[in-house]
Order: C-alpha cells, then sequence, then structure tokens
C-alpha cells in the first residue's frame, strides 16, 4: 500500500534488478540458434530482456494483461481539449462493450483486458489554480492501479483514455524535464494550431504556479488519476519482476516522476511505439529508451501495446522454439 509519497520513495530505493546470470544464459542461447548472430535483431534483444527480468532463459507470455486506466481532469475548464469529459465514460463503456481499437487488438494479441474508471465523476483540480491532486487522492489514485494488476501474469500492457490527459502529460514532461514547453505539446485528440497554442499556454501558467517538480510532487500538481494508476502498476509490477510494455506519449509521460526520483526504475519497461505527439520522441531521449514501432500513431487506450506485445510473440517463438546448430546437425558458424 502506498500511504504516502516517502512511502512510494521507500519501494523506489528496494526495487529488485534484472536476473543477470539468466541473462547471460539467454543470450548464450540465442547464439546457439540456427541464425546468423543477431540476425534476428531486436528480436533477438527482446527475448533476452523477457528472460532476464522474468528470470528464466526462455520467457512465456503464457498471461499477457492490458490495464487501461480512466481519468478527469479539471484542466478540461480551460478549454484544452475539442471534446467534452462526457466522453471519457462513453468510451469506458465502449471498452466494457467491446467496440474500441484496444479491444481488436488485445483480441488479436491474446491479451486479457482490464477496465479501470477512477472518479470519472470528480475531476482532479484545475493546475491553473491548484495542485490537480492532494496527497491522499495521490496515493489512492497510485493504489488503485497498484490493486489492479495480476501479479501473476507475464507480461504487464498499460494504456489510458481521459479527456485532457495530453494536456497533463505535456504538463508533467515540462515539469520533470524542462525546456521549452512549445517541445512538449501536440495536436491531442485533435487541437487545430490555436488549440495548441492555448494548450501551450495553460501549461506555462501551470508551471509558473507550481515550479518545476522532478518527483512524485509533479505528479499531484500536474497529474491525473490515471497518471497515477499507471505508476502504481508501474512499481507493482518491479516488485514482482513483471516486465511492462508502456503506450505511448501519455503512458510514458506518467511514469516520468519515476525516472525523476530515480532513472532505473523503469528499467523494467518497454516503450511500445513512438507516437505522434511530438513531445514522445523527446521524452524518449530524456530516458534513453526506444520504441518497438513506429505507426504514426496517437490513439492511447494501450493499442500500441497491444500490438507490440504481437511482436513479443514472435521474439519469443524465435528464441523458445528454433533449433539450435546442434540439435538440428548443422555445423555452426
Amino acid at each position: 500500500m502506498f500511504t504516502d509519497m516517502h512511502a512510494v520513495v521507500e519501494v523506489l530505493r528496494v526495487l529488485p534488478d534484472k536476473d543477470k546470470a539468466v541473462e547471460a544464459e539467454a543470450i548464450a542461447h540465442q547464439n546457439k540458434l540456427t541464425k546468423p548472430l543477431g540476425a534476428l535483431g531486436k528480436l533477438e534483444e527482446l527475448a533476452v530482456f523477457l528472460a532476464s527480468w522474468q528470470g528464466q532463459v526462455k520467457p512465456s507470455l503464457k498471461t499477457a494483461q492490458a490495464i487501461v486506466y480512466a481519468g478527469n481532469h479539471g484542466i478540461c475548464a480551460q478549454g484544452v481539449n475539442p471534446f467534452p469529459q462526457e466522453v471519457t465514460a462513453q468510451m469506458v463503456a465502449n471498452f466494457t462493450t467491446g467496440g474500441a481499437a484496444i479491444n481488436q487488438l488485445c483480441a488479436l494479441s491474446d491479451a486479457d483486458l482490464n477496465v479501470v474508471p477512477l472518479s470519472l465523476q470528480t475531476p482532479t483540480a484545475d493546475f491553473t489554480e491548484q495542485e490537480a491532486m492532494s496527497e491522499d487522492e495521490l496515493c489512492e489514485a497510485m493504489n488503485i492501479g497498484a490493486k489492479a494488476v495480476n501479479l501473476d501474469a507475464n507480461i504487464l500492457l498499460l494504456g489510458e483514455m481521459g479527456i485532457g490527459n495530453s494536456t497533463i502529460s505535456s504538463a508533467l514532461a515540462a515539469s520533470v524535464f524542462g525546456g521549452d514547453v512549445g517541445r512538449w505539446v501536440g495536436a491531442g485528440t485533435g487541437s487545430d494550431e490555436a488549440g495548441i497554442a492555448h494548450k501551450k499556454a495553460v501549461i506555462e501558467k501551470g508551471l509558473a504556479k507550481h515550479g518545476s517538480r522532478t518527483d512524485l510532487s509533479a505528479l499531484q500538481a500536474f497529474g491525473g488519476r490515471e497518471q497515477a494508476a499507471i505508476c502504481g502498476a508501474i512499481l507493482t509490477a518491479r516488485v514482482a519482476r513483471i516486465p511492462v510494455i508502456l503506450d505511448g506519449f501519455i503512458c510514458t509521460a506518467a511514469a516520468a516522476p519515476l525516472f525523476g526520483i530515480k532513472p532505473d526504475s523503469l528499467n523494467h519497461c518497454l516503450i511500445a511505439h513512438m507516437s505522434a505527439e511530438p513531445g514522445h520522441q523527446h521524452l524518449m531521449a530524456e530516458m534513453k529508451k526506444s520504441a518497438i514501432l513506429n505507426l504514426d500513431m496517437r490513439l492511447g487506450e494501450g493499442t500500441g501495446a497491444a500490438l507490440a506485445l504481437s511482436i513479443l510473440r514472435g521474439a519469443v517463438a524465435c528464441h523458445n522454439q528454433m533449433a539450435t546448430f546442434s540439435s538440428a546437425g548443422i555445423a555452426g558458424v
């Protein structure tokens, strides 16, 4: 349980690491497979990554859990989004009845989908006027995020839904990593040039009020409940040594305060795809991470993570099931 921000920091101090001995064995296994060294490129790296975090030379993706957290945001009072906040609850209903893109992609990639709405009837506060959440609200959301994680899962896919959360994410990134606010701000769900300029001005007003923050106080000042829940899920997965796929810009920005406290806290996380939101490439550069896919997507919902899972399944199939040179009777190179 995350009782307060101090408790979260204490968890961060004692995070387990990957199994380096298993990692070395997995690399050795890869090098014996019937292919030139490195011929499967990033598929080899992904298989070894999974092996090292799961602690088994041949990793498993038998149980994949996808979670979409949903929240609403007080900053929408500033007119930062062309859609009303009612759409958040409407999309949650769409997820529940199987009509969204994430439903189709989870079915395709064989992931169990869970949808977790967080107090949609009570948006967070407008961060141009006060902090978005109290410490209690932040911890409550983190605990909800943590409790939703299936500790028997082999991999966790994280997604989100929330009208206004591209503004939240740009504010979080700008707070933690700094620089010109403009590099973090994009169209979101369809803002035009004037809308993007307005989002930038709103974020600058929030930063002027709360200042730059590089820890969980950034999440308290600017974040949404779904971003806090994502952080709770990330930490829970890390303690259980479950690898995580972060969807795109909003999920990556949600994790920025964890990175700000302890950069290696996200070592068990993969980035699913490079979002069409311009701030995402800057976030990945700051975190020294790369994306599995680049398909000009910016939908959210965890859709990129579900697609990336299919790539991981290919990586694991090759790693686990290919013959070695010895077993196939082929002279190794």
